[in-house]
């Protein structure tokens, strides 16, 4: 990969346990592995890219995806079949649909996702390919 593709993402969260069984589920329905664990967190791969999960200090204060900082992740999906295959599981697992009233087209009518939040309340978006 050549400069300024981005190398890693960390987030910090409020509970490690709950954090991980979401993340490492969702990401390898997308593809990701597990490639580092260790006490305060751990780390997710595909390609070049990592995302790093860490414990927050006690005390923190939590996510506000709405102030200013991180407002959500968005991840290349599959097929329009494989998003809503992904809507039908993360629905299963009782994970909050955003925007269900414009689903799978939120970001506009040539945009076929799924919005959803994840255990702390930030904003995850699973999109497909676009239309030719």
């Amino acid at each position: 990969m050549g400069t300024g593709h981005l190398h890693h993402l960390e987030l910090y969260v409020a509970d490690l346990g709950v954090a991980a069984e979401f993340w490492g589920w969702l990401l390898g329905e997308l593809g990701w592995v597990c490639h580092q664990e260790w006490d305060e967190g751990c780390a997710y791969r595909l390609g070049d890219t990592s995302l790093v999960l860490v414990q927050a200090p006690e005390g923190a204060r939590g996510l506000d995806r709405r102030g200013a900082g991180l407002n959500h992740l968005a991840f290349r999906g599959g097929s329009e079949g494989e998003v809503d295959r992904l809507t039908e599981q993360l629905t299963a697992r009782g994970v909050r649909i955003l925007y269900p009233d414009r689903h799978p087209f939120a970001g506009g009518t040539d945009h076929y996702a799924v919005f959803f939040e994840d255990p702390e309340g930030l904003k995850v978006e699973v999109v497909a390919p676009a239309h030719p």
